[in-house]
């Protein structure tokens, strides 16, 4: 199967760019309480109030807390009860 090709255009400076909506899918957090970071197990993002560091080969790693599973089940049950 072929890839949908996406159409480029050459900037005056002569890079090349893909078209595509520009930015970031997560917030620009004003304050530190507001900002996202990865998990290093699950790869979701979540606020660093939810994540807690853990030693992983060595390192210390942000990752969901309690647990990546745990986590999901609260954020879905929360989501079920606002609808």
């Amino acid at each position: 199967m072929a890839k949908a090709e996406s159409k480029t255009t050459v900037l005056p400076d002569g890079l090349r760019y893909k078209s595509k909506v520009s930015g970031s899918p997560f917030m620009a957090a004003a304050s530190f309480g507001g900002a996202t970071m990865s998990c290093f197990l699950c790869g979701k993002h979540r606020a660093r109030s939810l994540m807690t560091t853990r030693k992983v080969l060595g390192k210390s790693q942000a990752v969901c807390s309690p647990s990546c599973k745990a986590l999901d089940e609260a954020t879905a049950a929360a989501a079920a009860e606002r609808s």
